[in-house]
């Protein structure tokens, strides 16, 4: 089954992050992209970039910045495709935004047809 992991992190965590430590976390981010389970993903600019679109009243009406009012942004994904929602958990765990970051990782099956 095809999931997509969902990256949501507090932007200001990677303030007090060192250089070698920054070295060390994409390190680890690599190393799921490399898993042979995963077949995509990327980092995403900041929330600050991001563009909302909605209609209001009938019109079309983009606002800048992420939807909602929360700490924790979106801040990547990965695709992947393992054998089993036990198997989508286990890679999940060994992306450090939640060990390292203190951050949330959302695992969700992909609609395929």
């Amino acid at each position: 089954m095809k999931y997509a992991v969902l990256l949501f992190d507090d932007p200001a965590a990677w303030a007090n992050v060192t250089e070698s430590e920054l070295g060390t976390l994409q390190a680890e981010y690599m190393a799921v992209g490399e898993q042979p389970e995963s077949y995509g993903g990327a980092q995403l600019q900041p929330a600050e970039t991001a563009r909302t679109l909605r209609l209001r009243n009938g019109e079309a009406v983009v606002t800048e910045g992420p939807f909602t009012e929360t700490k924790e942004v979106l801040s990547g994904f990965y695709l992947i495709d393992a054998e089993s929602e036990a198997r989508a958990l286990e890679i999940a765990w060994t992306i450090p935004t939640v060990s390292r970051m203190g951050g949330a990782i959302e695992v969700r099956p992909i609609v395929e047809r």
